[in-house]
């Protein structure tokens, strides 16, 4: 039997490690994420997702409105005001338990070109759409190279670690934490659509500068990114861009992490913190 030269050996391998980066490379989101912080979105905000989507004639737009207590009012308030920016078609899909495995109903939110996600309770969102077909729709959409947006509570579940509000050391929901204290900060997954960086929102009109150094104290390897009201982040890998009328504020490489059990206080050497307005950039770290 004829032994396979070294050569031949060697042109199979580099072939195999040309097909698998490209498989790779494939795999790589082509879509963008456009995250607002709260608060009111001027026309002006939300031309920046129409610039970023580029709608051709036949492409919708797809409204999940599941965090919200009241999801019509949610899709009227998008509507009314989208309506105005653009032609396309614009649709609601209010999944509940039933219909979050309906194939057709999926088969619509993954082609759609935008997919808008509604402030409210983010918990109440991940809770009907955690390990569902729906959860993996708007995830094959993203990587096909579609707009996903969201605001308020449709930020927060933008990360892998979504901070869901609620204090373990507090009973009550407060909006603003009022200490800095070690495994005090709720997390739960997300859509993990980012990875490497945890979101807050509503950041400098709710002063939510406690809550986001709480995070970084529970994932140091994370950026910590708070996002005020009336603005928001283009997300384009690990390129992030600001748009909109106020700041956003980055956190991250917590040094020197030290935790006081007694009182569960916490001290740290140092922790990097940046402040961007519109038309700045970062990138995220990978």
């Amino acid at each position: 039997i004829m032994q396979p030269s070294k050569a031949r050996i060697t042109h199979f391998l580099i072939t195999l490690l040309l097909v698998s980066t490209s498989i790779v490379q494939a795999q790589k989101n082509k879509g963008k994420l456009f995250i607002i912080g709260g608060g009111n979105r001027s026309d002006q905000l939300m031309q920046h997702v129409v610039d970023l989507a580029q709608f051709k004639k036949t492409d919708y737009v797809v409204v999940l409105p599941m965090s919200s207590e009241e999801p019509d009012s949610a899709y009227i308030y998008f509507k009314d005001q989208f309506q105005k920016l653009v032609p396309n078609k614009i649709v609601m899909l209010n999944f509940d338990k039933t219909t979050v495995q309906n194939p057709k109903l999926n088969d619509s939110l993954q082609k759609a070109k935008l997919i808008f996600i509604s402030g409210g309770d983010q918990a109440r969102f991940m809770n009907v759409v955690a390990n569902t077909p729906v959860y993996t729709s708007i995830h094959k959409a993203f990587q096909n190279g579609s707009i996903i947006s969201g605001t308020s509570a449709g930020a927060a579940v933008m990360s892998e670690n979504m901070i869901t509000g609620n204090q373990k050391l507090e009973k009550e929901y407060s909006g603003t934490f009022e200490t800095i204290r070690y495994d005090n900060l709720e997390t739960t997954p997300g859509l993990g659509l980012v990875t490497n960086a945890i979101i807050d929102q509503h950041f400098l009109v709710r002063s939510r500068f406690n809550r986001l150094i709480s995070a970084m104290v529970e994932f140091p390897n994370l950026t910590g990114i708070g996002i005020d009201e009336s603005t928001a982040i283009i997300v384009d890998g690990n390129n992030v861009k600001v748009v909109g009328e106020s700041e956003v504020v980055v956190m991250k490489k917590p040094i020197g992490i030290q935790k006081y059990p007694s009182k569960k206080l916490i001290s740290l050497e140092s922790m990097q913190m940046s402040m961007y307005v519109a038309g700045q950039q970062f990138k995220l770290d990978k």
